[in-house]
């Protein structure tokens, strides 16, 4: 096996993952939109009505849990979760990539261990048959079992890219390091939004014919 093969492994590995979570974020952001629908639904039914759809409020929070799990690993993939970098864009090139891959470290370890507990709570639930002490006596094993899935994905994304940026900082391929861990450039950001706002000119223009 030639050394450039388990590059070339993980690379693809990273870029299934990245369509999964693609498919998860729009999923977790579907659930938002369908809770927030429910509760204006809700709201307006009682007010002019007065009927109710009951558990409105539990399964918004369901929702929520849920889709904030789901989308964790496609966040993390687009480097989008927060790191505080006042003096991180002042330090030498190699002194950042190896901060990059401690931060990765640090962020695998802190999931690993939530999701071990997250496991817990789901194995409880299920073997004592947990049900909500609300009308809709929903089976608790239900969205915690969900909620975890998007737990134990994101644990398994970051495996994938701590052993993809470990190899890197091996061979001293830094650009990999801070392309797969490193905080987002002011470029990396202002092109993405010059893309974010050439898309909707494009849209609005197609509306328009």
């Amino acid at each position: 096996m030639s050394n450039t093969a388990p590059v070339t492994f993980l690379a693809a590995q990273l870029r299934h993952a990245e369509t999964l979570a693609r498919v998860a974020v729009w999923v977790g952001g579907g659930l938002t939109v369908a809770s927030v629908l429910l509760i204006s639904f809700d709201i307006l039914a009682r007010k002019f009505t007065g009927f109710t759809v009951g558990g409105a409020d539990e399964l918004s929070s369901y929702a929520f849990a849920i889709g904030t799990t789901w989308s964790l690993a496609y966040a993390t993939l687009q480097r989008a979760n927060v790191r505080v970098d006042v003096l991180y864009q002042l330090l030498p090139v190699r002194l950042a990539a190896v901060l990059d891959w401690v931060a990765l470290v640090a962020l695998g370890v802190f999931m690993a261990v939530l999701t071990y507990y997250a496991y817990d709570v789901v194995a409880a639930s299920f073997a004592q048959g947990s049900r909500a002490n609300t009308p809709l006596a929903t089976p608790l094993a239900l969205p915690q079992g969900l909620w975890f899935i998007g737990l134990a994905f994101m644990c398994v994304v970051l495996a994938l890219m701590l052993l993809r940026a470990s190899i890197a900082l091996v061979t001293g391929d830094l650009e990999a390091i801070r392309e797969i861990a490193g905080v987002r450039s002011i470029q990396e950001e202002a092109e993405e939004e010059a893309a974010s706002g050439e898309r909707i000119v494009k849209s609005e223009q197609g509306e328009r014919l």
